[in-house]
């Protein structure tokens, strides 16, 4: 039947036009965004979980750059160890040069002050951002050194943010002294302060390289001269051999730390660009699908407007029913 006042096929081709027109409505918004979930809207599940995920994302990024820190002030410190073995080698040495006989000790003193005066120059060099860790000052230096490790979110969505600690003074004794000098307590906390290492070797004397500021008067400097005995000599020896054992140590307790959070800033990073893809694999358009896509809707739209043209021409059609 052919109605002047109801043209079904122009109302069906007006409908499938409309059609055409809102998918690319849609198709342009992902093309214009590059994404084919922007808004809740879109998909609210995915939209939540990228959501979410990118935040997390940002939240990596801060632990990424509170790392980079953490990683400076051990990296300094472990330099500033590593240089004062070096330093404690020399030191040795020249004691060994002492111990010749007929050689003039006051001498080998003078390269032993220079020396001195090195150990100082690195120990107060090696700061980062106002962090010496080779240096004990005050009670507040005894504190574990702490440097942002990870960030966490289980499966309940609770957050937890993990560190990474290093034991400035694990207990007292040798095997607790991680600092090169005390200055503010009586030299217990500093390798080159401390008496505990001439009393493990037995020395005959509490030789330390360095009084601290409240050292017990029975602490003996190292200092040469040529009525030093050949046996005080000795001492001295042994007791700066213990030292750099003790700093050797400390210097490979910092050495696997930093490899620990080498990796674990390298592994940060990685799982940032695996949230990162993730993210993307859930609300990215696919650009080569979106195009394609376009191209052929552009061609439905183009044969939806023929087709409702045709449609509305077919009612003028009865005017020649009447000629």
């Amino acid at each position: 039947m052919t109605s002047i006042a109801t043209n079904i096929a122009a109302m069906s081709a007006l409908k499938t036009l409309r059609s055409i027109n809102s998918q690319m409505e849609t198709v342009q918004s992902n093309i214009s965004s590059g994404y084919r979930v922007e808004t809740a809207a879109d998909n609210s599940a995915y939209w939540s979980i990228a959501t979410t995920m990118r935040s997390d994302n940002s939240a990596l990024s801060a632990v990424e750059d509170a790392m980079a820190l953490g990683a400076a002030k051990l990296d300094t410190a472990y330099t500033g160890m590593d240089a004062a073995i070096e330093v404690m080698d020399e030191v040795k040495a020249k004691l060994l040069v002492a111990r010749e006989p007929g050689v003039d000790k006051t001498k080998v003193n003078k390269e032993l002050t220079e020396l001195k005066n090195q150990l100082r120059s690195i120990v107060d060099s090696s700061t980062f951002n106002g962090e010496n860790w080779l240096e004990w000052n005050t009670a507040a230096d005894s504190a574990d050194k702490q440097m942002v490790g990870s960030f966490t979110r289980d499966a309940s969505g609770l957050i937890s943010v993990g560190t990474i600690t290093y034991d400035i003074t694990t207990g007292m004794g040798i095997t607790g002294i991680n600092y090169l000098v005390d200055n503010g307590g009586q030299g217990e906390y500093g390798v080159l302060t401390s008496d505990a290492f001439a009393t493990s070797v037995g020395a005959g004397a509490a030789y330390v390289l360095f009084k601290g500021a409240t050292n017990p008067g029975s602490t003996v400097e190292m200092v040469l001269d040529n009525s030093t005995t050949s046996a005080a000599v000795e001492d001295m020896v042994k007791t700066v051999d213990a030292m750099i054992q003790r700093m050797t140590d400390v210097a490979s307790n910092m050495g696997a730390l930093k490899s620990r959070v080498d990796m674990q800033s390298d592994f940060v990073g990685r799982l940032r660009d695996s949230i990162e893809s993730g993210v993307g694999r859930l609300v990215d358009a696919d650009m080569n699908e979106a195009s394609t896509r376009m191209k052929a809707l552009q061609t439905q739209q183009q044969l939806g407007i023929q087709a409702l043209s045709i449609a509305n021409n077919s009612s003028q059609s009865i005017m020649q029913l009447f000629n």
